[in-house]
């Protein structure tokens, strides 16, 4: 005998921390109090939305466990040492340079190619 468990929606936690987010919102327009007050509500009810978001919500909890293999993942990473990026830096500037100057040589070669030599406009 199978016994069936009651699921809850899955997008009941979305909504309600949607809802968190909008009442915060409306307190925050409708409360005549301090300012303080008020956006101490409101960061609140974003508190709140967050943490019903990523700790109830089934989406929360797969972005959470997408989160968590990245950063794992980050660790995991091989960085360059200081001396390494440095010298991976010069050479992406002299690059930029050397390309920079092809590609003013080309076009300078190209307009005077176009205005002096085909149309006769040149000085």
């Amino acid at each position: 005998m199978s016994t069936q468990v009651k699921e809850t929606p899955s997008h009941l936690f979305d909504y309600l921390a949607l809802a968190l987010i909008i009442a915060g919102i409306g307190l925050f327009y409708s409360l005549h109090i301090n300012i303080w007050f008020k956006w101490a509500i409101v960061l609140v009810s974003i508190t709140g939305a967050v943490a019903t978001f990523f700790l109830l919500s089934p989406k929360g909890l797969e972005l959470h466990g997408y989160v968590k293999d990245s950063w794992r993942e980050l660790g995991k990473v091989v960085w360059p040492s200081r001396k390494e990026a440095t010298q991976f830096t010069w050479i992406v500037i002299l690059f930029v340079i050397i390309l920079g100057l092809f590609l003013w040589l080309i076009d300078s070669s190209l307009s005077w190619l176009f205005y002096s030599v085909i149309l006769g406009r040149g000085n």
